[in-house]
């Protein structure tokens, strides 16, 4: 069976409601349906929803008052292991409304990055999460032109 798109990735915190928010705010994905796990968490979608798709991105909340259930589904991590992308630089989509984005993470006091990849017709915007998960968003080039 061959690799198809990215199904979603997931995102430990402590800080469940920063996270929520910057998904849903600045991103603009919507919580949904979540099973009910032992734990507490957030599943993020971008347009289509349960049962078509399991989100694009799913919180993990850890509750340092009652962590069983956490360790018991997908094991045991050192919290102090769980700022930025560790082994993974970064995840990426591809993205329309480059003006928007732009004002969304200004108003949200995001900082991010840009950059126009040559010969690609992609302008990329670079930005982290709250917690330091680095995250692409990949537009037309010609809205980076038509915007500067």
């Amino acid at each position: 069976m061959p690799i198809g798109r990215l199904d979603h990735y997931s995102i430990r915190t402590l800080d469940i409601e920063a996270s929520r928010r910057f998904y849903t705010e600045v991103m603009g994905f919507n919580a949904g349906f979540r099973p009910p796990f032992q734990f507490p968490g957030i599943w993020l979608y971008n347009g289509a929803q349960y049962p078509e798709t399991t989100g694009v991105v799913h919180i993990i909340g850890i509750d340092p008052d009652d962590p069983q259930g956490l360790k018991d589904y997908l094991g045991d991590r050192d919290v102090t292991s769980l700022q930025g992308t560790g082994t993974v630089d970064h995840m990426a989509f591809t993205a329309t409304g480059l003006a928007d984005m732009r004002q969304r993470l200004n108003s949200h006091g995001v900082a991010f990055r840009e950059r126009t990849v040559p010969s690609l017709g992609i302008h990329q915007v670079f930005f982290e999460d709250p917690s330091g998960v680095t995250i692409e968003l990949n537009y037309p080039a010609a809205e980076a032109a038509a915007t500067a």
